[in-house]
């Protein structure tokens, strides 16, 4: 690493520990109280993609944004790949990507969070502002679950690279208002209502984001944390969004894990095999002394490792997305205008 990208670096790692605060986890207790177990569980086809939908593509106007955002930290702007710990532990977060494009209506796969809460195993969902807005009652679900944490993934999954202005503004805030909302009217509902203290322990906004396809650049990030976002990456994907990723290559994928990593999958019917892997890998972890933790409680326990660029495995790995991007929209190949 060069001096300059060091110096960057260091200054995140430092911004990230003036900003760190303490998350508190839903309590059980509001969860209980608004869904009974068989309303908790997956249903059938929940996890199919609907296409051609696009009653949820309008984003919320503005206005509905409830939480003022924290400051933002001062320093250069960056990406949590991993975290490195303290000698003998040997935690790990979970992640799972809940995206939604335009025009589609995405899956739920409740395989994947019924195994997750019968096995008692935290994570981090990444959820988009629209899948969101169409998934409303799952939303609350996850919010109101001590288990789960949630995380903003952008409006409606597009190349963050390739936005700037109002256009980038708003993919990151719609999240944001998304969130607030349907927090808002879960806690105006009777259940919430008849349990105030749980449902005040459910964070009033989103503080963790992650990019789109890992792909960013410095005006992205810059915007991300104008927002009072810290921006997560990982150090471990598995490839679940390819249908011939097998399960078998996914529990690999997994168990190259190391104390502090980021394990990135879907669970937004795009994990294609993720369900039947997630047993084999986290039992196979487990026995190796792996306890699994949100991400929040993972930047809590040790020093973030923080990149000023956005990669998958290397750096440049994601700039691909910028050419598939202009080949589904022919006329920003011509223009360069920011993909609508």
């Amino acid at each position: 690493m060069s001096v300059r990208l060091m110096r960057v670096a260091m200054l995140v790692v430092a911004a990230i520990c003036l900003w760190r605060t303490p998350v508190m986890a839903a309590d059980a207790a509001l969860r209980d109280s608004c869904w009974s177990p068989q309303a908790l569980a997956g249903k059938p086809g929940e996890n199919i993609s609907r296409r051609h939908d696009r009653r949820f593509d309008a984003p919320l106007a503005d206005g509905w944004l409830i939480d003022p955002k924290d400051p933002a930290p001062a320093g250069a702007a960056g990406a949590v790949r991993r975290v490195n710990l303290p000698p003998g532990e040997k935690l790990v977060a979970l992640t799972f990507d809940l995206c939604e494009q335009p025009g589609e209506i995405a899956g739920y796969d409740g395989e994947i969070i019924d195994y997750l809460r019968r096995e008692g195993i935290k994570a981090t969902f990444f959820a988009g502002g629209k899948w969101m807005r169409s998934h409303e009652e799952r939303t609350q679900q996850l919010m109101a679950d001590p288990l789960f944490e949630l995380g903003n993934h952008s409006e409606a999954h597009r190349n963050l690279r390739l936005l700037e202005g109002a256009r980038l503004h708003n993919e990151v805030i719609g999240p944001q208002r998304a969130y607030e909302t349907l927090r808002t009217r879960l806690a105006e509902t009777q259940c919430a209502m008849a349990q105030p203290a749980a449902m005040q322990s459910v964070p009033a906004r989103l503080t963790l984001f992650r990019f789109p396809y890992g792909a960013c650049n410095a005006r992205a990030l810059q915007e991300v944390r104008d927002q009072g976002l810290l921006a997560i990456q990982w150090d471990i994907s598995t490839g679940d969004p390819s249908p011939l990723q097998s399960a078998g290559t996914i529990v690999q994928a997994m168990l190259r894990a190391k104390p502090g990593s980021i394990i990135l999958n879907h669970a937004n019917g795009r994990g294609w095999h993720t369900a039947a892997a997630l047993p084999i890998a986290i039992e196979k972890l487990r026995k190796k002394g792996f306890r699994f933790v949100s991400v929040s409680e993972l930047l809590a326990a040790g020093e973030p490792v923080v990149s000023p660029d956005c990669y998958d495995s290397r750096p440049g790995d994601t700039n691909r997305y910028d050419n598939l991007a202009r080949s589904v929209h022919p006329l920003l190949q011509k223009t360069k205008t920011p993909l609508q």
